[in-house]
């Protein structure tokens, strides 16, 4: 078999199931239970590079493998699944499919850059980088679960300009050519903590079970008939 089979890939794995599920449910129209599958994509991917750099005998092979598989699997995490969330809340039309296309190849160019970088960089030096080359992907799962609570309190005519505004915005953040420290582990854990209050309030308030519910329902009222 080809490929490299450790436990410095699980998460990023686990990662790419989160979203591909998140995908599924956005597409029955189950939006709040995609954006907890992005947030906790998110969560996976955060931590997946502290895993991988446990592991101290790797060879070069498997860390340019990890850097690569990791990379592949954001594009699908980070890159089209929060679009097609979006398409699918609103984001549509001309203006709509432009941001979307922009954001999309943002993406991959920020994703092919970053491959540049870590891979001249760990040919020089071990560790972890310290800082961010432009906005890093992976903040989209943090800004989209905060933009999602506006459709709480705003009409959804208003919420399909912000999530536009919002893709166009990130996706410009990507590519711009500046350095972002990254964030110490206190720092981690609290958008951690931040985001997963985030998500209780979306599950809290989602029509989700409601909807699982009334499906329920509507079935034994169906048995009782026959």
């Amino acid at each position: 078999m080809i490929g490299f089979y450790d436990y410095t890939v699980i998460l990023t794995y686990i990662s790419l199931l989160c979203s591909v599920f998140g995908i599924t449910q956005a597409i029955d129209g189950r939006f709040r239970t995609a954006i907890v599958c992005l947030a906790l994509s998110g969560l996976c991917d955060m931590l997946d590079g502290k895993v991988a750099r446990t592991k101290k005998d790797r060879t070069n092979d498997q860390k340019l493998f990890g850097v690569q598989i990791d990379s592949l699997c954001d594009v699908i995490c980070f890159g089209i699944f929060p679009t097609v969330l979006c398409y699918i809340l609103g984001v549509r039309g001309v203006l709509g499919g432009i941001v979307i296309g922009y954001y999309c190849i943002c993406s991959v160019i920020r994703l092919g850059f970053f491959n540049v970088l870590e891979t001249n960089r760990q040919m020089k030096e071990d560790g972890a980088n310290k800082f961010y080359c432009g906005l890093p992907i992976t903040s989209i799962t943090i800004i989209l679960p905060v933009v999602f609570l506006l459709s709480f309190f705003i009409s959804a005519y208003a919420f399909k300009w912000v999530l536009l505004a919002m893709l166009f915005i990130v996706a410009t953040l990507y590519i711009l050519n500046f350095k972002l420290r990254k964030p110490s582990n206190k720092q981690l854990y609290l958008m951690v903590v931040i985001v997963a209050f985030i998500v209780s309030i979306i599950l809290l308030y989602s029509d989700y079970r409601i909807k699982h519910k009334v499906i329920k329902e509507e079935a034994l009222l169906n048995e009782l008939c026959e």
